[in-house]
């Protein structure tokens, strides 16, 4: 038997504030966007994004700010997780109610806004979106550079460091042109040589940054504040968990992944989800364990919303989309029901009787295929109607595609007989469309 080598996890740098002192930062940072947040949140603003005119208006009047002030505090606001948008309501986020009391939710809050430094500051114009992609993906390199200085880095090493890693991803890609370059635009930016997009890039980068309070600029040089240096370090950190992923999943697909965390139980298994997650950038994993839920396998369905109860607040916008695909509605309702507070015990609540219903089908699914006998008759105990008769009623209303795979199999696992045979028979009925 071999033993897993562990990569030791990274130090605070020397010189770290303490965590009081790094949230209190992270407060003077959102000052505004917390301001804004409660204005919203106390229903004097329609949820609209960008805000109207009138509610910028009224927002710099109650709040004695400028409107651009306003906006950009509303757009932090909303990055941070400070408040939601419920259609054209704004309401407070977790984050939000815990601000003043809970100084890991507000650096969770600032690290989410560090994440998106990219939206807080516009790119600049005429530049293609690939460009723009491949510097946003160079970045923690440069991140990376102005840590290990733990000082003053000069802006033409980082425009060095930022061509290189820039030339890498081109090399990675394969990316090899046919046929003539295609022309830009005269006077694009892009019209000149590489190094003149990368400067330009970088300049965007590093003000992005420095508008959230990752950095510093100052006469030809950036340093990273203390909120940026533990920022880093925290990525860092999240990469040398990945490293360590026990069952070692970290490099599979999302669906073989979660087919791996199956027989884990739930503590092990949010360890394996969390170094999965750590190896990606947050949008393109929900994007792959959402695109597993869209699949046939019930069991891979759950799976894939119990690694999204992990990414936490930046599932939550995507999420919320899915609420309007009915094999996702239910998954998804209970998913946000969590995520706003509520109880996982009472979360059921949110669904209706069909939606429970559903889900009750889609979860007998997922035993059938992949759990034993014996457990699919318990999970007759969990459905909502409390007797048979009433379950085989709405089961076979409700639509759901594995109904009779699911009736057929339960009516073969369980040891009643009676039970069994109106099991079937409520089976026949949905397979020939009978009442």
């Amino acid at each position: 038997m071999t033993t897993r080598r562990t990569r030791p996890a990274p130090r605070p740098p020397e010189g770290t504030p303490p965590p009081a002192e790094l949230a209190r930062q992270a407060r003077a940072v959102l000052a505004h966007a917390v301001r804004i947040a409660h204005w919203a949140a106390d229903g004097a603003s329609p949820g609209a994004a960008p805000l109207a005119t009138q509610a910028l208006e009224r927002a710099a009047a109650a709040l004695e700010l400028s409107p651009a002030q306003i906006q950009t505090g509303w757009d932090r606001a909303r990055l941070a997780g400070l408040i939601e948008l419920h259609g054209d309501t704004a309401r407070p986020g977790w984050r939000l109610r815990a601000w003043d009391r809970d100084d890991s939710a507000v650096l969770r809050g600032w690290v989410a806004l560090f994440d998106a430094w990219s939206l807080v500051h516009a790119a600049p114009e005429g530049i293609e979106a690939t460009a723009v992609a491949e510097a946003v993906e160079a970045v923690p390199q440069v991140l990376s550079l102005l840590q290990l200085s733990a000082g003053p880095v000069t802006v033409p090493a980082l425009l060095d460091l930022l061509g290189q890693r820039v030339a890498e991803l081109h090399e990675e890609r394969c990316e090899v042109p046919y046929g003539p370059p295609q022309q830009p635009a005269p006077g694009s930016p892009a019209t000149g040589q590489p190094e003149d997009l990368n400067a330009l890039l970088l300049d965007w980068a590093l003000e992005g940054l420095a508008a959230v309070g990752a950095l510093t600029l100052g006469a030809g040089q950036a340093t990273l504040t203390p909120l940026g240096n533990w920022a880093v370090w925290v990525k860092l950190e999240q990469i040398c968990v990945a490293a360590q992923s026990p069952a070692g999943n970290i490099e599979q697909s999302a669906a073989d992944m979660l087919l791996g965390c199956a027989r884990l139980t739930p503590g092990p298994a949010r360890v394996e989800y969390r170094a999965w997650l750590a190896a990606r950038t947050v949008g393109s994993a929900v994007t792959e364990l959402l695109a597993v839920a869209r699949g046939e396998d019930a069991l891979l369905r759950g799976l894939a919303f119990e690694a999204l109860r992990v990414v936490g607040a930046p599932a939550e916008p995507v999420v919320r989309t899915v609420v309007s695909e009915p094999p996702l509605r239910p998954y998804a309702l209970l998913w946000l029901a969590e995520y706003e507070g509520a109880d996982p015990d009472d979360a059921q609540d949110v669904l209706s009787r069909e939606e429970a219903t559903w889900l009750w089908i889609d979860t007998a699914a997922a035993v059938a295929d992949h759990g034993e006998t014996g457990l699919l008759v318990r999970h007759l105990d969990s459905a909502v109607q409390g007797t048979v008769p009433a379950l085989l009623d709405e089961v076979r209303a409700v639509g759901h595609p594995r109904t009779v795979q699911v009736l057929v199999a339960l009516a073969a696992a369980h040891p009643d007989p009676a039970l069994a045979k109106a099991v079937r028979r409520a089976a026949f009925q949905v397979h020939t469309g009978g009442a």
